[in-house]
């Protein structure tokens, strides 16, 4: 699972790689995901090149991750990603899909931002979650040895609830840089009725209408985060406590949220060193 805070937030910066929770003898395969996870985001999401070279890049990347997973050398683009990742998978026998899943995510948001577009439903952004989500939780529980299904849904709502909690909290960031994450059908359910995503959304007003619909948004959030909360009985040691941390880091994320009227339109609530004392009560007492 992505950190304690909220994320994947733009996407990894909150991965655990050297957190003192995690087992070190996990640092190394940890550190090779985070790695090809942040190298993949920036691929997608950095510096000035237009929507196709990105997903060209992407493509070639991915084509390396393919090339490692059957044995064979990747290119010489990215030895600094490929070459720890490829001994750690084989080291751990971590499974290619959930990485390929979080390139298939990179490259849709790289085609819906330039095309100004957003989700139709919440089923949509939901699929959009299990691919750039929920693979960084099934992949730090392979190397827990946690394997059994009721572990994987309640990774998968945790996770997919961070990723939420983070849309929800980074409207007034993500609008301006042409990422929607608002669906429409839920949009509507409001009364807001969007035909033109890039241009309506940038200038969505935080009136009743727009607070309503990020209440519900939050609701919706919070109930997948708890539905997911058992799973840090499931997860070993020091590992269960960071999982602690991660729920209720999202789960305050949300509480801030709700404090300032749901007006995450105009400004992104944050949770800071004040707010420990909280968190660590609220682990204690999972």
């Amino acid at each position: 699972m992505p950190a304690a805070t909220p994320a994947p937030i733009g996407h990894y910066e909150n991965f655990p790689v050297a957190s003192w929770l995690c087992p070190p003898h996990l640092r190394p395969p940890i550190a090779a995901i985070y790695h090809f996870a942040r190298t993949a985001d920036d691929i997608a999401d950095e510096g000035a090149a237009p929507p196709d070279e990105r997903l060209a890049d992407l493509a070639a990347y991915c084509a390396d991750l393919h090339a490692i997973a059957a044995g064979q050398p990747p290119s010489v683009r990215w030895p600094q990603v490929f070459g720890p990742l490829a001994a750690q998978m084989q080291a751990f026998a971590l499974p290619p899909q959930p990485l390929d899943d979080l390139l298939s995510a990179f490259a849709q948001d790289v085609r819906k931002t330039a095309a100004g577009e957003t989700y139709a439903d919440m089923a949509e952004l939901l699929d959009y979650c299990r691919r750039s989500a929920n693979p960084v939780g099934r992949l730090l529980l392979h190397l827990y040895g946690v394997h059994d299904a009721q572990a994987l849904h309640e990774s998968d709502a945790i996770c997919s609830a961070l990723q939420l909690i983070n849309f929800w909290q980074d409207l007034s960031v993500d609008m301006p840089r042409g990422r929607y994450y608002l669906p429409l059908a839920e949009c509507a359910a409001h009364g807001i009725v969007i035909d033109d995503p890039a241009r309506q959304f940038p200038t969505l007003a935080a009136d009743p209408a727009s607070r309503r619909l990020i209440a519900t948004l939050a609701d919706h959030a919070r109930r997948t985060m708890q539905s997911g909360a058992p799973l840090v009985h499931r997860v070993p040691g020091r590992a269960g406590w960071e999982l602690r941390a991660v729920v209720q880091g999202g789960l305050r994320i949300l509480d801030k949220v709700a404090t300032q009227g749901h007006h995450t339109l105009e400004r992104r609530p944050t949770i800071g060193k004040a707010d420990a004392p909280r968190l660590l009560w609220r682990m204690l007492w999972m």
